[in-house]
């Protein structure tokens, strides 16, 4: 993890900013209510909040993925290094090196694992040698599908197939990933395993993170940064060291409070909202 000075050092060049945006879904439905945020070169800025707050609604007004679902950014801003990208088509985005990881680990469940790998590196034009070079680096990052490489990707597991998802990300040599819920449905050991992956490609190959993610608790360990979304609202934001000790937080996320740990339905949204709206 980063300490506070070389935090204050990333946060120093903006790669992501999301300025002030609504999304409406079917011209009636407004989800998004004036969401801002950045994601610094070099961070993991964590997206934090319930079901339904908004968390993949924001990631796919980032990716330009919302037409696809009659969705639509009506206010504000999108822009990474300084250029607007809201109205781009997504595979702008996907040349700029900004890829989004899916929610519910999507494969192509009747190819192998290898061949879901090589597709990240469809749009790649730097030769066959560096792309088996990424390949091996992948494999390196996820043992476990070196294994299953030529097992169709259908017949593995939740976990073996999140890491699909996100070694296909990294064939395409990204800048910043989208990571959309990587902890849904799986084991508490895959979880730490997923996140010490986040982790290692953060530090170790500079590639910069937002994820939305339910998991707080694990969020808040491994992120920079993090922002919590209610009902289409950013409520509070911090680095994530602080909001881990806010009592706000520790109650209504991480289920504790000074008296103790409190039991979910003890737990009011409407406290939230008076509270912190």
């Amino acid at each position: 993890m980063l300490d506070a000075a070389q935090t204050t050092d990333v946060q120093a060049e903006t790669l992501l900013e999301v300025n002030n945006i609504e999304v409406i879904y079917n011209h009636v439905i407004l989800v998004l209510k004036g969401v801002s945020l950045t994601v610094p070169k070099g961070g993991i800025t964590a997206l934090l909040g319930g079901n339904g707050a908004g968390k993949t609604t924001t990631l796919k007004a980032v990716s330009n993925l919302l037409h696809s679902e009659r969705g639509e950014v009506t206010k504000g801003s999108i822009k990474y290094r300084g250029t607007s990208v809201h109205e781009s088509d997504p595979a702008v985005l996907v040349e700029k090196g900004v890829i989004q990881v899916m929610e519910g680990r999507h494969c192509f469940e009747h190819l192998t694992v290898e061949e879901n790998l090589l597709t990240g590196a469809y749009t790649r034009k730097d030769g066959s040698a560096a792309i088996q070079q990424d390949l091996e680096l992948v494999y390196n990052y996820f043992p476990r599908l070196k294994e299953r490489r030529r097992s169709q990707a259908g017949y593995t597991s939740g976990g073996e197939q999140q890491m699909v998802a996100m070694g296909r990300a990294l064939m395409s040599r990204p800048e910043t990933i989208l990571l959309d819920e990587p902890s849904m449905g799986l084991a508490p050991q895959l979880v730490e395993e997923i996140f010490g992956i986040v982790k290692d490609l953060n530090e170790k190959e500079g590639v910069s993170f937002l994820l939305a993610e339910q998991n707080t608790n694990v969020a808040l360990r491994f992120a920079h940064y993090g922002y919590i979304l209610e009902s289409g609202r950013v409520v509070m934001d911090g680095p994530a060291a602080e909001l881990r000790e806010n009592p706000d937080v520790k109650e209504f996320y991480l289920g504790m409070s000074d008296e103790g740990r409190k039991s979910f339905r003890d737990v009011r949204s409407y406290r939230r909202r008076k509270r912190w709206l």
